[in-house]
């Protein structure tokens, strides 16, 4: 069973940090140059409600797969190593961060797109950009921990 939830855990947390990654770096400022406003906020509103589809598939599978492997592993939180209490908390805080882009500056950019507000789009869509940088950051750093940490960062 360990292998199992082993294997959603990292395959949702890639879907997750990977179409960050894509999202922001790559589709942002290839979007950015090429589209016109109403274009570019079309594209993005179909595109996030596409891709949180699969973040709320992750930020339901990824916590319940790492709890189920922390406890199966460690038995109790006290008994959990450094690196496993950092990925806990730093994936915690990026569903929070998620779930304020979803209700908050998304819900804005949905509607804004659906009203041909532009300018409130525009607005919205740089408040999801903003949040998500930071949900980017933070889950780049629970990769380097995942990988890394608890054989040389965290102990």
């Amino acid at each position: 069973m360990n292998s199992i939830a082993s294997l959603l855990h990292v395959f949702f947390a890639v879907i997750w940090v990977g179409g960050m990654f894509f999202a922001y770096l790559i589709l942002r400022p290839a979007a950015g140059s090429t589209l016109e406003t109403p274009e570019r906020l079309m594209l993005w509103r179909r595109v996030l409600a596409k891709f949180f589809v699969w973040v709320w598939k992750s930020v339901v599978i990824v916590p319940l797969t790492g709890y189920w492997l922390a406890y199966s592993l460690f038995s109790t939180m006290a008994a959990w190593p450094t690196h496993v209490h950092a990925m806990h908390g730093l994936g915690l805080i990026m569903v929070l961060v998620f779930l304020a882009v979803f209700f908050l500056p998304f819900r804005r950019l949905r509607d804004a797109v659906d009203t041909q507000d532009w300018q409130r789009g525009t607005e919205a869509l740089a408040n999801v950009r903003r949040l998500v940088a930071v949900n980017l950051v933070l889950g780049l750093l629970v990769v380097v921990i995942a990988s890394g940490g608890r054989f040389a960062l965290l102990g």
